[in-house]
């Protein structure tokens, strides 16, 4: 049995610095997914129901690892962040992290075999007349890290009767960012046989950039789409007749991914997008007719608060579409303290376009603090070298409203072999006319402690809070010349509002990004109790136990009959739902990272309760 941590992952880039500056490193590891758990086994030759033809996969499901109906690994990362021109929304990416979510164990700078995506055995029982052909999609880098010359992308057959693989194509990166259709022939006899299977193999090297064990990560990034083995097709059968969208949905705020509840109600109106964003594609060789609907449902009541469609019109082949559907719309709801809303796109195409891909969901969470990126990492920032002792790091927010900043929130990285051990001060700064400027609060010698709960982040509790209103500045203080691994997210960038102190100068940063740091406002925070939302008094009261719970939840409603059918979902901080299940009084959770989630109960008539669920190691 294997542990997936599935580990989003980055890039490498700059050199190890002579003087201080910026630097973005790859990924070692990610907590937002490393709870991840897998029972599958590679399967060695025949299986007992191999998969008929067509085989294909676009890797739109909702999942961070291939299916397991088609494929036989779980080393591959099945994302939607590290392209920002695939051709269909999700893409499986190879890259140098292990099925333990961590740097493969013969990981070298001389070159060494890291992931596989390997197909479940395939029935391949043809004659070569049936002129059998397989086709994807690949692009080298992407957001992520650019693979080396000497680095390669290879795909492997396997012969049945022979149990042997054979390989049959190579490519190594191209001088372009886009994805790049291919197309092999699957003809001979040994291959033709029922039990086929065929693997894509990434060969990496590590990075001879850095030497500082904290910045090593992740390199060499290969992204797969569009898998298709069927017959009569030929060699310029690489156009998929699907439109599709091509990237998930984003926050539907102006400025920030999440907010409090409470200060989004002071300022709605200049904090509510005027747009729903959404980005798709003709993937098709003929003008094809797409209309667009919307939907907005609280979560909290199971209400659907707004929906719409945006009407419909006509895309050319091979056209990306920018669309910003117009939302005559806020958020809003009786909470005091939290809300959660799921926004869903959809698109309506012709009955023979394939329907995985013409849907996307987006979860606006609103709960007590600010953030500007996504909760997902997808590198290391910190600055490094020469001078660079007592630098400075400040992400600029604002308070709209007199508030208390009760906590930090920092998603650190873990390193290679534990070198991003090392002390920090923690900093908060007012505003000096658009740069940081007084400190006005530090605690010191803090360790840098990569957090097993609260999906990646560690939270560094204010004991008294610091009062804020207007615009602030939190970050860090480093107290060595070493690398200090930050989580950046980089397909969330909010330029502008990082800034570096290096030689008694702030700089605003050139790094297109967010740094994963966030200020938690408002009541005390409680780390230690379930933080339980009050309910409408014409709702039964439900009560879980034990909470905080580490496999498991008892889930009761004061003896009155939860009325059927009744369902159980499970939000993370970020707004993602983890599990969508019926009812039952004992829920399994111990698929779930340590860390705070929403449970909700609902069921067709509304809401009938919601509460707070922390889980321990």
């Amino acid at each position: 049995m294997h542990r997936k941590h599935a580990a989003i992952i980055a890039f490498c880039l700059l050199a190890t610095a002579s003087s201080g500056q910026e630097v973005v490193t790859g990924l070692q590891y990610n907590p937002s997914v490393a709870a991840f758990k897998n029972n599958r086994t590679g399967i060695k030759g025949l299986a007992a129901d191999p998969v008929e033809l067509p085989f294909f996969d676009d890797f739109a499901r909702n999942t961070i690892v291939p299916s397991p109906l088609l494929w036989s690994d779980d080393h591959a990362f099945v994302n939607n962040t590290y392209s920002l021109d695939q051709p269909t929304m999700g893409m499986a990416t190879l890259d140098a992290i292990d099925n333990t979510g961590k740097l493969y164990e013969n990981a070298s700078k001389e070159g060494f075999e890291a992931d596989h995506l390997t197909s479940q055995p395939i029935n391949l029982a043809y004659p070569a007349s049936a002129n059998i052909w397989l086709s994807f999609h690949y692009q080298a880098g992407g957001l992520g890290d650019k693979p080396e010359p000497s680095d390669s992308l290879t795909l492997h057959f396997y012969a049945p009767e022979e149990d042997r693989w054979y390989p049959v194509w190579k490519t190594q990166a191209k001088d372009t960012t886009a994805f790049i259709p291919a197309i092999i022939r699957i003809e001979d006899p040994k291959f033709l046989r029922q039990g086929f299977m065929f693997r894509f193999v990434n060969w990496a090297t590590l990075s001879t950039s850095f030497n500082d064990p904290s910045m090593l990560g992740n390199c060499d990034h290969w992204n797969i789409d569009y898998v298709l083995l069927d017959r009569n097709r030929n060699a310029g059968d690489t156009i998929m007749r699907d439109v599709a969208f091509r990237t998930p949905m984003r926050t539907l705020l102006k400025t920030h991914e999440s907010m409090p509840w409470k200060q989004f109600r002071q300022v709605y109106l200049q904090e509510m997008g005027a747009f729903i964003p959404v980005k798709y594609r003709n993937n098709d060789l003929i003008t094809r007719n797409v209309t667009r609907n919307f939907e907005i449902r609280d979560m909290y009541t199971g209400n659907l608060t707004h929906s719409f469609s945006a009407g419909a019109s006509n895309i050319d082949p091979g056209t990306d579409v920018d669309y910003n559907a117009s939302l005559i719309y806020t958020f809003n709801n009786n909470n005091s303290d939290s809300a959660l809303f799921k926004i869903t796109s959809y698109l309506i195409t012709d009955e023979f376009d394939r329907k995985s891909n013409d849907t996307i969901t987006y979860y606006q969470v609103f709960s007590n603090y600010f953030a500007f990126d996504d909760g997902t990492a997808e590198g290391g920032y910190g600055i490094n070298g020469q001078g660079s002792r007592n630098a400075m790091v400040a992400y600029r927010f604002r308070s709209f409203i007199q508030d208390t900043v009760r906590a930090i929130s920092i998603c650190f990285n873990d390193s290679y072999m534990n070198r991003n051990r090392r002390a920090f001060d923690l900093a908060i700064w007012n505003d000096n006319n658009g740069i940081p400027g007084e400190m006005i609060y530090s605690a010191e010698n803090l360790i840098v402690e990569p957090e097993e709960s609260v999906n990646g982040f560690r939270t560094y509790i204010l004991p008294d809070g610091l009062m804020v209103d207007g615009i602030f500045y939190i970050g860090w203080r480093q107290r060595s010349e070493t690398f200090l691994n930050v989580g950046f997210d980089v397909n969330t960038p909010h330029r502008g509002r990082q800034y570096f102190w290096l030689n008694g100068i702030w700089q605003q940063s050139q790094k297109d990004g967010s740094i994963m740091i966030r200020p938690l406002v408002g009541p005390p925070v409680k780390p230690t109790s379930s933080d339980d939302v009050p309910f409408p008094e014409e709702r039964p009261r439900i009560r879980i136990w034990p909470n905080p719970a580490t496999d498991h939840i008892n889930i009761e409603n004061d003896d009155i009959s939860l009325p059927q059918p009744a369902y159980i979902s499970i939000i993370d901080l970020q707004g993602r739902e983890l599990l969508n299940a019926p009812f039952n009084e004992l829920l399994d959770i111990s698929s779930l990272r340590p860390g705070i989630y929403t449970v909700i109960i609902k069921n067709k008539a509304g809401r009938s309760g919601y509460f707070r669920l922390i889980k321990r190691p």
